[in-house]
């Protein structure tokens, strides 16, 4: 029995389907370049400084004054209790707190007073009538 054998062809140009490039046929793609770190700006943030003082008394008068540095921008001037309580609500509650507080206690000493001088004001019209 004899067994023919063939020889292999090299791949003939001749085919159906298109040539795909292979991986190494490919020429790769530069890489991106890293750009340099770049070191964050030393910017400073210009602060503002303004100092706000207010000052109440056991009466109830709040008064306020605003500086700038040294420098007085408004002096002396009569601010509302309400006000203050409004303001310091708005800031901060551990600013409010301590305000109402104070609030609070003037506005009950100003009751009392009102209280006394009511009590004084019936004594004066008592008085007055029995010198009828």
């Amino acid at each position: 029995m004899t067994v023919d054998t063939f020889a292999v062809e090299a791949p003939s140009g001749l085919t159906d389907t298109p040539d795909v490039p292979q991986v190494a046929d490919v020429p790769e793609a530069p890489k991106p370049k890293k750009a340099p770190a770049k070191k964050a700006a030393g910017k400073k943030t210009k602060t503002l400084e303004l100092t706000l003082t207010v000052t109440g008394t056991a009466d109830g008068e709040w008064r306020a004054e605003l500086k700038q540095g040294t420098t007085y921008l408004a002096r002396d001037l009569a601010v509302a209790a309400a006000a203050v309580s409004r303001a310091a609500k708005e800031l901060h509650e551990d600013l409010s707190t301590p305000i109402d507080e104070v609030i609070e206690e003037a506005r009950a000493q100003q009751a009392a007073k009102v209280a006394a001088l009511e009590a004084e004001l019936e004594a004066a019209k008592r008085a007055l009538a029995d010198l009828d």
